[in-house]
């Protein structure tokens, strides 16, 4: 396996696996122009995030993003880990570990970064325990938002 920033040429892929990651997390089908726009542009926009991905003989088989919250309180960057996904037939193999491994390195490397945050959908038992034993712990925070879209 090879973990590498992702490039404009991944944008396929990246928005495949993020819409396959709707589908399974919440049922929900999103609108693969958008998508393929979104990524497209995050691609192109290094201040909108990056994705790593994980590459292993010459295919990508899985992806995380970060994108980034200005913390007054902390006068530092959280990094957002958003958009994992691993193909189906490549789970239970330790490519997110690898990923969150690389990302984790990366952000302590860095002195502006002040800690890596993530969301998690409420019945998403599997996943909640891969980041427990990651050493991540559950906030005190709930997240509401106001969709425009």
């Amino acid at each position: 396996m090879k973990i590498r920033k992702a490039r404009l040429t991944d944008a396929a892929v990246i928005a495949d696996f993020n819409s396959r990651l709707a589908w399974e997390t919440e049922k929900l089908r999103l609108k693969g122009a958008t998508v393929r726009g979104g990524v497209r542009a995050l691609l192109k926009d290094s201040a909108k995030g990056t994705y790593f991905v994980v590459e292993e003989q010459g295919g990508v088989i899985g992806q995380l993003l970060i994108t980034y919250e200005w913390s007054d309180w902390r006068n530092g960057n959280f990094w957002w880990i958003q958009s994992v996904y691993v193909a189906a037939e490549s789970r239970s193999r330790g490519v997110f570990r690898a990923l969150f491994s690389h990302v984790q390195k990366l952000a302590r490397s860095r002195p502006a970064v002040c800690g890596l945050r993530l969301y998690v959908e409420k019945n998403n038992r599997r996943a909640q325990q891969a980041y427990d034993q990651l050493g991540m712990q559950p906030t005190h925070y709930a997240i509401y938002e106001t969709s425009f879209r």
